[in-house]
């Protein structure tokens, strides 16, 4: 008895639990409900978003390249943001286009951190959480934090293939 309670402790101290949690790496135009994201698709501009080094993956000169910002102005709080946790998705962006390319021009009630009343969102997220993401081009899209945000999370989306 002492010795099956014995395998059984050991056991249990060998299980590992793995979570990964990046609410607070998370951009304020991303979705709501999400404890981990490594990639968002936005199928508007047909292009990845790397929430752990805050680029963009875009497919510029034959290649899969990181950009501060898109090569042309998106309005990232309305349109769709599909979150992919493959840790290369632009080498299956075959699959992730043709799959997403429906979401063109569709509205989505999809509600975005910046807009959210959750409290795990409230802690500072990087100065984003309920403030102000500015997505022109001068502030290359970071955050700043202190405003009140607006927006109503609607949007679409659409895709070249490659």
């Amino acid at each position: 008895m002492i010795s099956a309670l014995m395998v059984a402790t050991a056991i249990a101290a060998n299980a590992q639990v793995n979570v990964n949690v990046n609410i607070g790496m998370q951009p304020a135009w991303g979705p709501v409900g999400y404890d981990y994201v490594r990639y968002y698709y936005l199928p508007d501009a047909d292009a990845y978003y790397d929430v752990n080094s805050r680029m963009f993956m875009v497919f510029a000169n034959g290649a899969w390249v990181s950009r501060r910002a898109l090569p042309r102005p998106v309005d990232l709080y309305h349109v769709h943001k599909i979150v992919i946790n493959d840790a290369t998705p632009w080498r299956r962006h075959t699959v992730y286009h043709d799959r997403y390319i429906t979401y063109r021009g569709r509205p989505s009630n999809v509600v975005v951190i910046r807009d959210s009343r959750e409290p795990k969102y409230m802690r500072g997220n990087n100065g984003n959480a309920n403030g102000h993401y500015n997505i022109n081009r001068r502030d290359n899209g970071r955050g700043h934090g202190g405003g009140r945000g607006h927006g109503n999370g609607h949007g679409g989306g659409h895709g070249r293939g490659r």
